[in-house]
Formats: C-alpha cells, sequence, structure tokens
C-alpha cells in the first residue's frame, strides 16, 4: 500500500504543477522555437521536467527513509536538473555541462554507488571508476538524445523504472523500490502533458538528463542478481534502447564525418538518431513512439526472467539482444539508401 500510495502522490504532484510550470514557461518565452534540425512546428514550453522533480519531492516529503536511500544520487540530480534548466533558458556550453555532469558522477562514487566488477586491487577500483564515470555522464546524454519526439523519453523512462522496480521487490529491495515508484509516478503524472492533446509540454534540458542521470545511478545502485554477470547485465537490457540509440548514432556521425570529439558530440543537433529513422522509414511519429515502448518492454521481460539465472544465460542474453538491435541498424541503413534513391 505504501508503494501505491508513494506512487499517486508523486502522479498528482507532477501533473498539476506541470500546469503551473507550462504558464510560466510561456510567460518567460521558455520555449522550444523550431527550426530545421527539430520536428515539431511551434513552439513548445519548456519546463515540463521540474514538474517531474516536484512531483518526486512531494511524495518523498511523506517517505523520508526512502529518500535517505536514494538521497546522494537525488541530490546530484538536482544539480543536472537546475543546469539543464539553465541550459534551456540561457545556454551553457558544453565543456562545462561535461565537467560538472563528471564531476557529480564522482561523487556519485563517493557516496558509494558504483559498478563492481573488477578484481579487489588498486587497479580494479580505478577501472570501476572509470567505467562506472563512463556509464553516468553517457546514459545522463544518451538520454537526452532520446527525448526527440512526444511522451519518447518519458514513457521509456516510465517502462524501465518499472521494469527496475518488479525486479527489486522480488529481490526484496523494498526501501530503494518505493523510491523508484515515486520517480515513476512523477514521470506517468507528466506524460499526458507531454504526449497528449494540443497544449504540450517538454521535459527540455533539465527533465531529459535528470531522468538519464537518475536511470543511470539507480541503474548500479540496485542489487539485481546474485550472480555479478547478471547484476551488469540486467541494467544493460533495461536501459537498452538509450545505449543503442547512443552507439548507434556515434557511430554514423563519426563515419559521415560529423563529429570529431566529445565536445562536438554532445554539442552536435540533428534528426539522425534512432526514433528519427522510424519515422524517415514511414512511420507516423506516435507509432515510432510506441514501437520504441515495445522494444523497451521486450528487453525489461527479458532483464526479469534472466534476474535468476546465471552467468552463461545473462551474457547469451545480452548477445542475443545485441544481434537484434544489429539488424534493425541495417535495416535502418538500407532504408535511408533507399529513401535517397527514390
Amino acid at each position: 500500500m505504501s508503494t501505491f500510495t508513494a506512487f499517486f502522490i508523486a502522479l498528482l504532484g507532477a501533473y498539476f504543477s506541470a500546469f503551473i510550470f507550462r504558464k510560466i514557461a510561456l510567460l518567460l518565452k521558455i520555449v522550444d522555437t523550431p527550426n530545421s534540425k527539430k520536428i515539431h512546428k511551434r513552439p513548445i514550453p519548456l519546463l515540463g521536467g521540474l514538474s517531474i522533480y516536484v512531483g518526486s519531492i512531494v511524495a518523498f516529503y511523506f517517505y523520508p527513509f526512502e529518500f535517505k536511500t536514494i538521497m546522494p544520487v537525488f541530490v546530484s540530480g538536482t544539480i543536472v536538473l537546475y543546469m539543464g534548466a539553465y541550459d534551456d533558458i540561457k545556454g551553457l556550453s558544453a565543456r562545462l555541462r561535461l565537467l560538472i555532469q563528471i564531476i557529480l558522477a564522482v561523487f556519485v562514487i563517493y557516496s558509494g554507488v558504483r559498478i563492481s566488477f573488477l578484481p579487489d586491487n588498486m587497479l580494479g577500483d580505478i577501472g570501476e571508476y572509470i567505467v562506472t564515470i563512463i556509464w553516468i555522464v553517457g546514459l545522463t546524454n544518451a538520454f537526452n538524445y532520446l527525448d526527440g519526439l512526444d511522451g519518447l523519453a518519458t514513457g521509456s523512462a516510465v517502462l524501465n523504472l518499472f521494469c527496475f522496480l518488479i525486479i527489486l521487490y522480488n529481490m526484496g529491495q523494498f526501501p530503494l523500490g518505493l523510491a523508484i515508484a515515486i520517480l515513476m509516478g512523477a514521470c506517468l503524472g507528466f506524460l499526458p502533458h507531454n504526449f497528449l492533446g494540443k497544449k504540450r509540454m517538454f521535459l527540455g534540458d533539465a527533465g531529459s538528463t535528470f531522468l538519464g542521470f537518475m536511470l543511470a545511478c539507480i541503474a548500479i545502485q540496485g542489487d539485481w542478481a546474485s550472480d555479478g554477470i547478471v547484476k551488469l547485465a540486467i541494467p544493460v537490457l533495461i536501459l537498452g534502447v538509450p545505449m543503442f540509440d547512443m552507439i548507434f548514432t556515434t557511430i554514423m556521425r563519426i563515419k559521415q564525418g560529423k563529429i570529431k570529439n566529445i565536445i562536438e558530440w554532445l554539442k552536435y543537433g540533428g534528426q539522425d538518431h534512432f526514433h528519427h529513422y522510424l519515422v524517415d522509414l514511414g512511420l507516423k511519429q506516435r507509432g515510432a513512439v510506441l514501437f520504441i515502448y515495445y522494444i523497451t518492454f521486450s528487453l525489461g521481460l527479458s532483464a526479469y526472467m534472466v534476474s535468476n539465472d546465471t552467468a552463461i544465460e545473462g551474457v547469451l542474453t545480452i548477445v542475443h539482444s545485441s544481434m537484434i538491435f544489429g539488424v534493425i541498424g541495417v535495416l535502418i541503413v538500407l532504408g535511408k539508401k533507399y529513401h535517397k534513391k527514390t
């Protein structure tokens, strides 16, 4: 009952605060203006991510013990949120954003949240620190890139969090599970404002980077399985879509000479992400979103099924999922070439 109560408090807090943030965004002209690199045709108010944050804060007020479970991650996520909001309003250099994200990742590691898979010695610790920083910074930005169609990033986050929640409760990790339920409720409360109706609003960089950061940290904070390899495989499966989008888009941009370093990677914006390709291949925008929801949930089911398996099943599941994404990537490239010819 506590889970459902916390979930609905966050949902209602996010849903009703979104109306307020929409009015503030329009009043202060904090909007996403259309251009050649964007799909929407009219200015859309930003600051939607702040409603998710408010919904979460309201719910955590009633559950302080669960908040302590996730407090270092949430505090760092708050800084990511405010940095994104500043970027939405005034703009922020890619170098500074990257530096702050790395510092926050280090803080999360210092608080005790990190990927653990190497031998317990100095070299192993250094390797785990580097991998954890790459994981957090990479997924923070990957989720920002995923926010390219109405409802895509928010709805994907709901599915990601739901899959994490089911596995956590199955493992008996209730405090972190309830914290995840709060964040999921807040996302679901904002989703109608992002996906339905004419008076829509966007997450903005504030919301998308906040969700990406929180998901990246939750993925390494939870104890997903008794086997170490499976414990690593589960977050990779659940967050497979933003990871695929980031890797596939990066490879294509390097191949086409569009980016040459990490700063250019952070700054570059264009309609060349997974969801954009789906629209180019003939799917409606909502159809592309639902298709990605389908893939996300399918990967989540795989993660749940492998949670009680051994290392070999975990490895094989990752390989199988990678092969599927490989097929999708090939079909996208071939479809793009076909459309150019016609």
